[in-house]
């Protein structure tokens, strides 16, 4: 018999012990063993932590992963991302509602299914995928899909859909997936040979200062798009006032097109959990938290015994590797499926057990982060990095790469190619290169960094992949002859929709004008003038959004009106008789001519 949920709040709360911070993980197990997160146990959970209760019910609204209505049993989240529909998801998703006698976003009589869509969920190389509760079931068509929802009625037990192991530790039992790598191309830097323990020995014999300089000599810059540089930031975290400091791992790449970090969570989580010891020792920090998307829940298990066998070994813990004094460990936060939170600070506002809702800068992290101190935000990538820095020297990693972006670059290939997966390339390569490393062929365009990056064409095509021509956080989607530019855009700016907070005007109707206008062009009712509007717009959210999300997700459009300008003149035109297209009389007069019950003369 299903416990009451406020019984199960108060439990859940209890096992946290009562830390507001960790209002997250309450969220999961009540969502998890309820199927929901009704008012009851947001009024408990509220009571028990003595927390406003807006603050619990605003994060149960704001997170995917929630919700204050039953979900089934067995919940199906079909990928919507660009790639996965032009793979078949449509197809894969009218075979799951007619075998499942319901639509998107509903529950079967028996409260055994429900279906939903939701945004990437980092299989982009082997799509349509889905999310069976935690479970990822990959290459689905419409025939697998039925098959899927048959078997599950028998066994109700979704890890039993795993019939085949994917390669390396997907095989792990505690991973247990289908997931399979897909590297291509293993580089020497961040899939170069593992020699374990190496980069924390070689850090703790240098002072954190000198540790600290040896990132600035390597000139690594973050690995999530922006490229700041990381020494840098670790040098100001140091500097700054604080009793505590922070290191965090962003592990939250929700960007569609995006899955790299994925595939190092599973292969090198060891390398990954060395650069946040290596960089807490340099700004002074006795506590890591790896912020792990919601998606990735069925890595988890496994992470959480590779840091138990990391203190065993005494890589965490006390006294780390025999050096006296120096303390640090690490600990995995969950996500609940909110694209926004892999931006710096919003992740820091869901670290803090609030909803996902980005920060104003200054003060920016490195002096005021988590709880308010003074904290470093890398990602996997980039932590990679550092541990490799330190294992080679500063030297060997810059001789790679170019002048302003050292060292190599993992880059998530999809879309139409022969070849999709994990590429790790030397940065200054030509995105040409690269097309003919994957199998692409009949290119029509490439979007390069993800929805918010750039969409080019092939007179681009010989453009480098570094962070001074064609920057990215490692998303390259591949669009053939034979897919339509438009409908592509239209895609994207769905997905900034869908994901923006709504915090701030520019970004919260930026985004929609976009959308709405670009629906104009596509319906055949835009005008010369659309395309002006959608030039001023995203110059508009780029000066005013409150976060990187709003900065950028004009781009989609804007880059893509840059590159394909005919595609878009094409589909537009000037009435001739000096009205807007896209204005429908007829329409916009029917309500007053149902009242009146009579015809306008206009109309």
């Amino acid at each position: 018999m299903t416990k009451p949920s406020e019984a199960v709040a108060r439990q859940a709360c209890q096992d946290v012990n009562l830390d507001p911070t960790r209002l997250l993980d309450v969220l999961h197990i009540v969502q998890k063993e309820c199927r929901c997160v009704d008012d009851s146990a947001i009024d408990a959970i509220a009571a028990e932590m003595g927390i406003p209760r807006v603050r619990v019910d605003g994060a149960v609204t704001f997170y995917t992963f929630f919700t204050k209505e039953p979900v089934g049993q067995i919940t199906i989240r079909l990928s919507s991302d660009i790639i996965d529909r032009l793979q078949g998801a449509q197809e894969v998703a009218d075979a799951l509602t007619d075998e499942l006698g319901i639509d998107f976003g509903q529950i079967t009589a028996d409260g055994l299914f429900s279906l939903h869509w939701t945004s990437c969920i980092g299989m982009s190389d082997q799509a349509p995928a889905a999310l069976v509760g935690d479970t990822m079931v990959t290459h689905l068509t419409a025939e697998t899909a039925r098959l899927m929802v048959r078997s599950l009625r028998e066994h109700k037990h979704p890890p039993k859909l795993v019939q085949e192991l994917g390669d390396g530790k997907n095989a792990h039992p505690l991973v247990h997936t289908m997931v399979k790598n897909n590297i291509r191309q293993p580089g020497s830097i961040i899939f170069g040979p593992i020699n374990r323990g190496e980069a924390i020995r070689k850090a703790l014999g240098m002072t954190p200062v000198e540790v600290i300089r040896a990132m600035k000599t390597s000139r690594l810059r973050g690995r999530g798009g922006a490229g700041f540089p990381a020494g840098l930031k670790w040098e100001f975290t140091r500097a700054a006032t604080g009793d505590r400091k922070y290191i965090i791992c962003n592990a939250d790449e929700g960007e569609p097109g995006t899955f790299k970090d994925r595939v190092l969570l599973t292969e090198l989580p060891d390398r990954i959990f060395a650069g946040m010891t290596i960089a807490g020792y340099a700004i002074g920090a006795q506590e890591g938290i790896v912020y792990l998307r919601g998606e990735y829940a069925y890595l988890k298990p496994y992470l959480e015994e590779v840091l138990a066998q990391r203190r065993v070994e005494g890589w965490l813990g006390q006294d780390i590797a025999g050096k006296q004094g120096y303390h640090f460990d690490i600990r995995i936060q969950l996500g609940a499926g909110a694209y926004i939170c892999g931006e710096e600070t919003s992740l820091i506002s869901s670290l803090e057990g609030t909803r996902g809702d980005p920060k104003n800068r200054p003060p920016f992290p490195a002096q005021h982060g988590y709880l308010g101190y003074p904290t470093v935000v890398n990602n996997c990538e980039t932590l990679c990095c550092v541990t490799k820095i330190l294992e080679n020297g500063a030297a060997t990693f810059s001789e790679f790469g170019t002048e302003q972006s050292s060292g190599t670059k993992l880059l998530s290939i999809s879309g139409d190619c022969t070849a999709p997966g994990i590429y790790e390339v030397e940065f200054g390569v030509s995105l040409q290169k690269v097309l003919e490393m994957a199998g692409a062929t009949q290119v029509q365009a490439v979007q390069v960094g993800g929805p918010s990056g750039q969409l080019i064409g092939p007179d681009q095509f010989d453009r480098v992949l570094c962070f001074d021509d064609l920057a990215t956080g490692g998303s390259i989607m591949i669009f053939d002859q034979s897919r339509k530019i438009l409908d592509i855009v239209h895609a994207f700016m769905e997905f900034f929709v869908e994901e923006s907070c709504g915090y701030c005007t520019p970004c919260r109707v930026g985004n929609v004008l976009l959308k709405e206008g670009l629906q104009r062009v596509l319906d055949g009712r835009g005008e010369p003038a659309d395309l002006e509007q959608f030039e001023q717009v995203g110059a508009m959210m780029k000066a005013c959004s409150r976060c990187g999300l709003g900065q950028t997700s004009w781009r989609p459009v804007v880059t893509s009106l840059q590159s394909f300008r005919d595609q878009y003149e094409s589909r537009v035109a000037d009435d001739p008789d000096g009205f807007r297209r896209s204005f429908d009389l007829k329409k916009a007069v029917a309500t007053a001519e149902k009242i009146t019950g009579r015809k306008s003369v206009h109309a």
